[in-house]
């Protein structure tokens, strides 16, 4: 996907996972206090997404796009940043569903590997970042997204605790 692409799955994202950070769909009843706190969520969620949504691509002015920030090695360090140093919270998503946005929505993959391995992967459900059909296919993929943090937020862990709290409780429960 192109960047126009990226930032529409980041606001997308940062949207969908106010929603399901705020709204408890078993109680939910619309207050001003509601709305106001989903606001703030949104908020709160809109820069970290969209700058770890568009940080991979950071690749185009050195080494090799699609390989150099493309691989499971960079995600794991924005996975880390926020256990180790308590901040950077929700940039991992953007930089994760980069990856799945650049896997599955366009035609060419990434190199989940590097610098191990230079093969890139991709499913074969992409478009070229430059058809008519990029968008619709970005907010497909984007909702499947979603659909996926949520149930990860509702049966996993919440996503709205630091992931040191995470790394953590899913530690004491196995």
């Amino acid at each position: 996907m192109n960047k126009k692409g990226h930032v529409l799955n980041a606001i997308l994202l940062a949207l969908g996972l106010g929603v399901i950070l705020t709204v408890d769909p078993r109680s939910f009843e619309p207050t001003m206090d509601s709305a106001f706190l989903l606001a703030q969520k949104i908020g709160q969620l809109s820069l970290p997404v969209v700058l770890g949504a568009l940080f991979p691509d950071v690749d185009t002015a050195f080494g090799k796009h699609r390989k150099t920030l493309h691989n499971l090695p960079v995600l794991v360090i924005f996975l880390a940043f926020p256990i180790v140093f308590d901040n950077l919270q929700f940039v991992w998503i953007g930089v994760a569903t980069h990856y799945v946005l650049d896997m599955v929505g366009s035609k060419r993959g990434i190199a989940l590997f590097y610098p191990l391995s230079p093969q890139e992967y991709d499913l074969p459900t992409g478009v070229a970042t430059s058809s008519k059909h990029a968008d619709a296919v970005t907010v497909v993929v984007t909702v499947a997204e979603l659909g996926v943090l949520a149930g990860v937020h509702y049966f996993v862990f919440s996503l709205d605790v630091s992931l040191a709290d995470a790394a953590a409780s899913f530690t004491a429960v196995v």
